[in-house]
């Protein structure tokens, strides 16, 4: 069977695992990238002055082996690759350094520290770690706090630092704000941080070594460079693609096409046929709700920072709530530190209108004021912009049944699939569980007998120029 896949990120690289494995000897894949690199928001970069690595994309990934199967976990393991924890408690505000209630108690007082209780109190009794875990699409359709947003929620809690605190810790997580996103959305990035929900994590060597070992096990067709223009029905229940590279179209066939991009990609592509372009276009309006971060990363002579704070990672009340990152945690040796920002929601939009070293110097006049004294051990910054390439409200609204999630247009192009962290909760995690979905529809359908065509038209098809070939 010929699969096309759009898209090489981990969303598509993972549907060519899962294929391959899953069907050996039965799929002829070929995955279309746009960039030059294979990966999509999972980047690992190294600075030019020091060996210090950073996570230029995705900074962590999410444990819930604790609660049940898996699935990226157990990819992990089985690609041979090795992990480490992360953990952070810190949150800087108003330069204040705050680890725990005792200090809480002691910058802002006893009330906020209630508030603070109760809002947790009311969050874990609304989703409970079970609940987390299996995610029931009906019953998240029917939850009350799905039908108001986290602003609402948020201006229920009086205590006025209680309900900045809550806002500075997950709004990172949100990339969104709490206005543009539901209640429950919020209870559930807030709910993050309780150990008994999730625990987070990187891959030794940095989280890139993911996409790049998934890369060296497929026996696959990898186009670089090369943007899709167009796809349509043909015949015999097939579809053609069409494509171009350093200025040359070609168009080939495909039984099956699965399109792993980003919601806001989609429209770039051409949908040929009334019915497949208005399925695309109400499948991006369901799930159009664009959300933004951008990642600053500073290398400095040393890691400065860990007389005062320590951890994988803490927040800073800055930026509307920014997640700051020790990369230099992620390794072991070496005299140098590393610190990412990662700057999120409307915040990240606006800011990526601005020069690499105006926001360079942006990200470090906002330190706390324990920590300015770092400013003049910069060596380098380095800095990516991900505007409206995540999303503030994942499943859309209402949510969707999963498989249909998958099939924009069931009827007439029942072999067309989307794959996408967007489907389910913008992480990682969400992106495998969408690729194995995907996975089993094609499976499943490859194996039903099939009914035979009588006269099949042939199409003619232009040979693609493959950048990139293993048999």
């Amino acid at each position: 069977m010929r699969i096309a896949i759009i898209g090489g990120g981990p969303g598509g690289l993972v549907t060519a695992y899962y294929l391959q494995k899953r069907l050996p000897g039965v799929c002829n894949i070929t995955i279309y990238e746009a960039s030059g690199r294979l990966g999509g928001k999972i980047l690992t970069r190294q600075f030019s002055q020091a060996p210090n690595k950073y996570e230029a994309g995705a900074a962590e990934l999410y444990d819930y082996s604790q609660l049940g199967p898996d699935p990226l976990k157990e990819l992990i393991a089985e690609l041979g690759l090795t992990t480490s924890p992360m953990e952070g408690r810190t949150v800087v505000m108003d330069n204040h350094i705050l680890n725990n209630s005792k200090d809480i108690e002691y910058a802002f007082g006893k009330e906020t520290n209630k508030a603070l209780r109760r809002f947790r109190l009311k969050a874990r009794d609304a989703i409970s770690p079970a609940e987390y875990y299996e995610s029931d699409w009906k019953q998240d359709n029917a939850d009350p706090y799905s039908k108001h947003s986290f602003r609402c929620l948020l201006n229920k809690v009086k205590d006025h630092h209680a309900r900045r605190l809550i806002e500075v810790t997950v709004h990172s997580d949100l990339a969104t704000e709490p206005e543009n996103t539901t209640a429950s959305y919020g209870l559930q990035n807030f709910l993050m941080d309780e150990s008994d929900y999730m625990k987070l994590y990187t891959i030794d060597g940095g989280l890139e070594r993911l996409p790049q070992e998934l890369a060296k096990q497929l026996n696959a067709n990898v186009l670089l460079n090369r943007t899709v223009l167009q796809v349509e029905s043909a015949a015999n229940n097939t579809y053609s693609l069409t494509s171009r590279h350093q200025g040359k179209v070609a168009t080939e066939v495909y039984d099956y096409v699965v399109v792993a991009l980003p919601n806001n990609w989609l429209m770039g592509i051409q949908w040929g046929g009334e019915l497949l372009q208005k399925a695309m276009r109400k499948h991006h309006a369901h799930y159009d709700y664009p959300a933004h971060y951008l990642r600053v990363s500073i290398l400095f002579k040393k890691p400065f920072w860990r007389s005062e704070i320590s951890g994988s990672y803490f927040m800073i009340d800055a930026f509307g709530g920014c997640c700051i990152y020790d990369e230099s945690s992620r390794e072991t040796e070496g005299e140098y530190g590393s610190l990412g920002w990662l700057i999120a929601g409307e915040q990240a939009l606006t800011l990526s209108n601005l020069n690499d070293s105006q926001l360079a110097e942006l990200v470090l006049e906002n330190l706390p004021a324990c920590l300015q004294h770092g400013r003049s051990l910069v060596l380098e910054s380095q800095v990516h912009r991900y505007t409206g390439a995540v999303n503030g409200l994942p499943g859309g609204r209402p949510f969707r049944e999963t498989d249909s999630r998958h099939l924009p247009e069931p009827t007439q192009h029942n072999r067309l699939f989307v794959v996408g962290d967007y489907l389910f909760d913008s992480t990682i995690n969400g992106c495998v569980d969408s690729a194995d979905v995907v996975a089993e529809c094609i499976i499943e359908k490859i194996k039903m007998p099939q009914v035979p065509v009588a006269n099949p038209i042939p199409i003619m098809a232009i040979p693609a120029d493959p950048i990139h070939s293993k048999s």
